[in-house]
């Protein structure tokens, strides 16, 4: 309530031209991950099946805002670790400590470096992908406290999940090949198993500070990347054609 009110109104006109930037038609079921909210929300017949607690990039490592479509689910998954962190942590670690590969599970895999499946592994027991450009995708993952927190912008821009086992069940539930049981096996089995969805399902990676949900109610959010003011003045300042 001490937030002065002008800014408010700010935040909203705001939130309201980055609405514009959705696609018009959206299929029944799709995913929705608001930055700023720490959620992932599951549509199913364009209504809320459940929400997901998440974890989204640090300032530093900002998760990229776009949209694209999952098509895989991947149990027991390697993590390749990404060329950045090979170069600015993992390599200086391996100097350091001669046996730092063995102690957090990795190996060399041609001229990388990747982390070997299990319960430690970064990305957890599973990932869902859905290809694009940035290398972002949605995963698991050991650090089950983070999920606690309030402010929850941990990562290097991926989305981590707090509950990554609904999630593939639910993107499952439709295939008989597969049920609660044999989900739960594949993700502890330690050998990485990548599965192909029937039916690939639309994600959207937003970011609103401010919404009305389904019920009417208003929500604002702390604008966790400072992105609100910069399109405010765009909007604002740029003088009308």
């Amino acid at each position: 309530m001490n937030y002065p009110i002008e800014k408010r109104i700010e935040q909203i006109i705001v939130n309201m031209e980055r609405s514009r930037w959705i696609p018009i038609q959206l299929t029944n079921n799709y995913l929705v991950v608001n930055i700023p909210e720490y959620k992932l929300h599951v549509y199913e017949n364009d209504t809320i099946a459940f929400d997901i607690n998440v974890v989204v990039g640090k300032d530093q490592h900002k998760t990229v805002i776009f949209n694209g479509d999952m098509k895989y689910i991947v149990f027991s998954p390697y993590w390749n670790i990404p060329a950045s962190i090979l170069k600015n942590e993992t390599l200086p670690a391996i100097k350091r400590n001669p046996n730092y590969l063995a102690s957090h599970n990795m190996e060399w895999n041609g001229g990388n470096v990747r982390q070997k499946p299990g319960p430690n592994n970064a990305l957890g027991l599973v990932k869902f992908l859905f290809p694009n450009s940035h290398s972002i995708y949605l995963h698991d993952s050991p650090a089950k406290s983070l999920y606690k927190e309030d402010k929850r912008a941990f990562s290097h821009g991926c989305i981590r999940l707090s509950e990554p086992k609904k999630l593939a069940e639910y993107l499952l539930r439709n295939d008989t090949n597969w049920n609660d049981k044999k989900i739960t096996a594949a993700m502890n089995r330690y050998v990485e198993q990548y599965v192909t969805l029937k039916n690939t399902v639309p994600v959207f990676i937003a970011y609103f500070t401010a919404w009305v949900d389904r019920q009417g109610k208003l929500n604002f959010r702390n604008d966790v990347y400072k992105r609100d003011s910069r399109l405010a003045k765009l909007i604002l300042e740029t003088p009308a054609i």
